[in-house]
């Protein structure tokens, strides 16, 4: 037997009075359990990147003239293409947030949902980025990894969950440069497995530079693969 209309928009409610919460946005009562801590409200403020954009890597341009970032064409990625929901600011930057650090695990099925739209013709698996072992215990879980499923759940593409491997511990990525970060995980991934002719979708929750996402595509072409497309919900401005 299905709940009413009337009914559905009880529970919310209820909940809120037996576990409380405000929305870290606005003050106001959380209104939507599957969105919470975050209002409805504030959770639709949540936009899609519509600007101009790097063919190649998605970092944001100012001008609609340009097609490929200066990086791009000094330094060429190992993936063929990134493509990124919406930039890391706001309330995606706010969400992402408390998705990743204050663990509030149920955020990856809004934040998947907003994955969905893109094109993924041709792709043969879905791959998340890795973790350290250190990193998922102190985690609980592996943000990528969540999101990476969604994707194939809704899309019927099959996920590889160990596919690729991060075999060293490296200081956080925050404040460093662009070649700080590239150093700082410079063989740090390895692919756990071949993908002879594979084309892949690497999923990440936010990308800056793309060291991370540069590195585990240069690996995952070593095991075979025949191109990598990058997915991430947010793009950092960091050019």
């Amino acid at each position: 037997m299905q709940n009413s209309p009337h009914s559905r928009s009880l529970i919310p409610k209820v909940i809120n009075i037996l576990f409380p919460s405000e929305c870290p946005s606005c003050g106001k009562e959380t209104d939507n359990f599957k969105t919470a801590p975050f209002c409805s409200s504030c959770w639709s403020g949540i936009e899609k990147y519509a600007g101009p954009s790097c063919r190649i890597c998605a970092t944001p341009f100012n001008s609609d003239d340009a097609g490929t970032c200066s990086e791009c064409i000094k330094n060429p990625p190992y993936f063929s293409k990134a493509m990124s929901f919406g930039l890391y600011d706001g309330m995606l930057a706010s969400a992402l947030h408390f998705f990743k650090f204050h663990r509030v695990k149920r955020l990856h099925r809004p934040l998947g949902d907003l994955l969905l739209d893109f094109d993924f013709a041709g792709i043969d698996a879905v791959m998340p980025v890795p973790l350290t072992m250190k990193g998922l215990r102190e985690r609980g879980f592996n943000q990528s990894l969540l999101l990476a499923k969604k994707v194939s759940d809704k899309k019927k593409i099959p996920l590889i969950m160990d596919g690729l491997i991060k075999k060293t511990e490296t200081a956080p990525q925050i404040g460093l440069s662009g070649k700080e970060r590239r150093l700082n995980l410079k063989n740090s991934f390895g692919a756990a497995g071949t993908f002879p002719g594979m084309k892949l979708l690497l999923v990440d929750d936010v990308m800056t530079t793309g060291s991370t996402a540069n590195e585990c595509s240069k690996e995952l072409h070593r095991a075979g693969a025949k191109e990598i497309t990058v997915l991430t919900l947010a793009r950092a401005n960091y050019l």
